[in-house]
């Protein structure tokens, strides 16, 4: 991902007639071709206001532009800028939310346009759009301000359309653009989840999340906390957490007193355990380097083992703005068999008497009792070791899912107004 200045600080372009006047007066040096080149990006470049929404506004030109993370490309922004924290706040709203609202926003404004519009015009309508049709912001205050923090030669148009969808009525084409989700999520969780509670969990993840801190203050989901707190975990037990960073739910078990062996694949990612291991001061936490498909560890030193596996994250959308739109539908079946994998070789390191943990942070069945059931298939060819048997699912708001040996919960975003996981668990027999 490249990293690269903001638009917003550079200059205003020329006019066309007022470049023709310079080259025939003469009266300016010739320029090399590098310095050609500066000036001409530094140009083109859009001028937006200082304020919040000239922040947003350049803010979402950068992402689109890039195909940046939201959240990587949003901070630095704020860091440059002199908002106070009240503005900031908006801001994020600002971004996160047309990000999220992306198909829904540009359905509103497509219907007043007869042509693409350039990158920062488009960026103020659906900014604009998404103040009219989804915040408490009265229309005259969200068109006004946001054609001011929008370059000057385009805010006759912005203004113009703004208007218009300040004043239309709406009739939505399908459920998908009126939630603003790929077509593709709507379905498969509509076939999994059935329509009602599909379409129930997609207006839920399309709000804004709470911010909630644990009591060492870490920030973190309710929903994750409550997955590392069913995981059981004793002082004096060997905890293994196989897919750990960044470490959120590996910190919450060393608070128990475990010794969490808190492992990832990716050095950079292992460093980010190494940092919330040393802010938190969880002096049981070891963080390493390991392959949770190829463990180095011998086989049944742990007491539970933890596999909080990659996942297509449809759970998780609220927080995740531009997730939805990166995450394709091939890979929930393709992430199911890397889940399966790792969920077979973690149990083979659980020791008799101890408990293997399965979590995910999304809501396809193919993902959580597809897995769930495939594995114990698994166990019952033999192909896995010893005898398991599953613990009784979570009970209050988690939902029971799954059959048989692979019993398990899941909470939907509805449920408490949190992200959605699902869990599933298994005591291995004595021997």
């Amino acid at each position: 991902m490249t990293d690269t200045p903001s638009g917003g600080e550079a200059s205003q372009p020329l006019s066309s007639k007022a470049g023709r006047k310079q080259r025939k007066s003469g009266a300016q040096p010739r320029k090399s071709g590098a310095q050609q080149r500066t000036s001409s990006a530094q140009d083109q470049a859009p001028q937006f206001s200082s304020d919040a929404r000239g922040v947003a506004l350049s803010a979402l030109v950068e992402i689109d532009a890039h195909q940046s993370y939201a959240n990587l490309r949003l901070g630095p922004l704020l860091e440059r800028s002199t908002l106070d924290e009240r503005d900031r706040r908006l801001v994020t709203e600002l971004v996160y939310g047309t990000i999220r609202r992306r198909d829904s926003l540009d359905f509103l404004v497509n219907r007043f346009l007869t042509s693409t519009p350039p990158p920062a015009a488009l960026a103020a309508l659906r900014c604009g759009a998404y103040q009219l049709r989804f915040l408490d912001i009265p229309d005259h205050a969200a068109v006004s301000a946001t054609v001011d923090a929008t370059p000057k030669r385009y805010r006759p148009m912005v203004n113009a359309v703004l208007r218009k969808v300040a004043t239309a009525p709406v009739q939505w084409p399908t459920e998908a653009v009126r939630l603003s989700y790929p077509q593709w999520i709507v379905d498969r969780l509509s076939e999994d989840l059935g329509e009602e509670e599909a379409i129930e969990a997609l207006e839920t993840m399309n709000r804004s999340p709470e911010v909630t801190t644990r009591e060492d203050g870490y920030t973190q989901d309710l929903a994750s906390q409550w997955v590392a707190a069913a995981v059981g975990a004793q002082a004096g037990e060997v905890v293994l957490d196989c897919c750990a960073a960044p470490g959120g739910k590996a910190t919450a078990l060393a608070n128990t007193g475990a010794l969490v062996i808190a492992a990832d694949r990716a050095p950079k990612r292992v460093r980010l355990i190494s940092q919330n291991r040393k802010s938190l001061d969880a002096s049981t936490l070891i963080a390493l380097v390991a392959d949770a498909a190829h463990p180095p560890f011998r086989a049944g030193f742990a007491d539970r083992v933890v596999v909080d596996a990659p996942c297509s994250g449809l759970g998780v959308l609220r927080r995740r703005p531009d997730a939805r739109w990166r995450v394709q539908q091939g890979d929930v079946d393709r992430l199911a068999h890397v889940q399966l994998r790792l969920l077979r070789a973690a149990a083979t390191l659980v020791k008799p008497g101890g408990v293997l943990v399965y979590s995910v942070c999304t809501l396809t069945t193919a993902e959580t009792s597809g897995v769930a059931e495939a594995f114990v298939a698994g166990l019952e060819e033999g192909s896995t070791g010893e005898g398991w048997e599953p613990l009784e699912p979570l009970g209050g708001l988690w939902r029971t899912v799954g059959t048989g040996t692979a019993l398990g919960s899941m909470l939907l975003p509805q449920d408490a107004d949190t992200d959605g996981m699902a869990i599933f668990r298994w005591r291995r027999h004595e021997l």
